[in-house]
C-alpha cells in the first residue's frame, strides 16, 4: 500500500506537467494525428446546420488554423458553449485534419480544463434543432385510445298500405 502513494503522486505530476505544457493554435498543424492540449481565446461561437457548434480562435474563420466542432449528440455531454465566447481555454483530445485545418472534436467536458471545465449544463428543455432555442412545447388534449363511432341505424320509412279497391269481400252476393 505505501508503494501506491508515491505512483499516484508521480502520476498526477506528470498529468501536470502535461496540462502545462498546451500548445497554441499556431503550432497544431506541427502535431496533427496526436493526442494535445490546444490552448486559445474563444473569439466567437457559430452554430451550424445539424445542430453542430464550432468554437472559432480567429476572426476570420476561413484562415484559421484551428477549431473545435462539437456535433448535437454531445451537447448534453458537453455543456452550454455559449458561456466559452471570449475566454481563453484549453482543450486537450486528437488533433485531426478537416477541410484544411486542424481541428479537435469536444465529446465530453473531461477536455476542457481550467476555467472552462465549469460550463454549466444545457437546459433540460434544450432542442438543437431550434440551434439554442428553447421551447416549452404545444398542449394537447389526450387522443383516445380507439376511435369510437356511434352505431350505424337503419332509417325507419313511415309503413303505407296502400287500400285494396277491387277485392272479392266488397263485392255484393
Amino acid at each position: 500500500m505505501r508503494l501506491a502513494t508515491p505512483f499516484f503522486l508521480l502520476a498526477v505530476f506528470l498529468r501536470s506537467l502535461s496540462a502545462a505544457e498546451c500548445i497554441s493554435i499556431s503550432e497544431v498543424h506541427d502535431h496533427l494525428g496526436e493526442d494535445q492540449c490546444v490552448i486559445g481565446k474563444v473569439v466567437h461561437i457559430k452554430h451550424g446546420s445539424g445542430g453542430v457548434t464550432l468554437l472559432e480562435f480567429c476572426q476570420d474563420s476561413m484562415v484559421c488554423p484551428f477549431t473545435v466542432v462539437t456535433f448535437h449528440h454531445d451537447l448534453r455531454n458537453v455543456g452550454d458553449m455559449n458561456e466559452l465566447q471570449g475566454r481563453v481555454i484549453e482543450v486537450h483530445g486528437l488533433l485531426k485534419e478537416y477541410d484544411g485545418r486542424a481541428e479537435i472534436v469536444l465529446q465530453r467536458t473531461g477536455q476542457l480544463t481550467g476555467d472552462a471545465a465549469r460550463i454549466p449544463p444545457l437546459p433540460k428543455n434544450f432542442d438543437v434543432e431550434y440551434k439554442g432555442h428553447f421551447s416549452a412545447g404545444k398542449f394537447s388534449l389526450p387522443k383516445p385510445a380507439y376511435k369510437t363511432s356511434k352505431k350505424r341505424q337503419t332509417t325507419k320509412l313511415p309503413v303505407n298500405i296502400p287500400e285494396d279497391t277491387g277485392s272479392e269481400a266488397e263485392t255484393p252476393r
